[in-house]
């Protein structure tokens, strides 16, 4: 008989490890990244921050965002949506959007635009590119997030050891991605805490 983890094991594992993860192989579980934040009972909610002039509603239902001829880093972004009281979020729509490798948004399009559900465990995962820095802003994603029938977190998630970061205005250290290379391959994990009980 198969036990089922605990809730904090699943959290702190990820549900690859568990054989729960839809699109990752075996080395990727083995290699599963800790949470980020790491969410124990009452834990606070993710900070919100602004959309930036950028967003753009009714993006396309697709995980993958890479397009053929797209030179920048490919970047595999997965993560958990769960409550304050660490329980995973099912059916929350995450929706990501974020420059290309020249540092631009496309606003005529839906490059590098795409939205999806959250799984029966609460799990999400993107595969897309690293973005370049433009002007003032770091290298970071722009996310929403909303269970559902629930208010919509809307924030920026960013990447460690990058030199603007310091310089950035908007840059907080909580909304750091937790960062690993794989050849060629950046793999980032960030799970989301909604302020839902």
């Amino acid at each position: 008989m198969i036990s089922r983890p605990s809730r904090r094991e699943f959290l702190s594992t990820g549900a690859a490890a568990f054989g729960c993860g839809i699109g990752f192989d075996r080395a990727s579980a083995q290699a599963e990244l800790a949470p980020t934040p790491a969410c124990e009972p009452g834990a606070a909610a993710t900070l919100r921050q602004t959309e930036g002039p950028f967003y753009k509603p009714r993006s396309p239902l697709r995980s993958s965002l890479r397009e053929p001829g797209m030179a920048r880093t490919p970047v595999d972004l997965s993560g958990f949506v769960v409550s304050r009281t660490c329980t995973p979020v099912p059916r929350a729509i995450v929706d990501l959007w974020h420059a290309d490798e020249k540092g631009e948004y496309d606003n005529s399009g839906f490059r590098l635009r795409g939205h999806q559900f959250t799984d029966a465990d609460g799990r999400y995962s993107f595969r897309t590119i690293v973005p370049a820095s433009y002007d003032f802003r770091t290298r970071h994603f722009h996310v929403k997030v909303a269970a559902p029938y629930r208010p919509v977190l809307t924030t920026q998630l960013y990447f460690p050891n990058e030199a603007k970061n310091a310089r950035d205005s908007l840059f907080r250290s909580e909304l750091l991605m937790r960062i690993t290379k794989a050849g060629d391959l950046v793999r980032a994990r960030f799970d989301f805490v909604l302020d839902i009980p």
